[in-house]
């Protein structure tokens, strides 16, 4: 999933270098970027919710 990856990795999704970063330029302007880790907690929930039911 691209959307948990760092930015340095997104060149591996978007391998155009040139899109890749037009897409992080536009995602990025204006933002506040805050770094929480790799683990989607999302993710996480949704398999824990998955091995309660089996």
């Amino acid at each position: 999933m691209v959307s948990n990856a760092p930015f340095s990795e997104r060149k591996q999704a978007f391998t155009d270098p040139r899109l890749c970063a037009a897409i992080v330029d536009g995602v990025t302007f204006n933002a506040h970027i805050v770094e929480t880790g790799t683990d989607s907690f999302r993710l996480a929930q949704t398999q824990e919710k998955r091995r309660r039911r089996t």
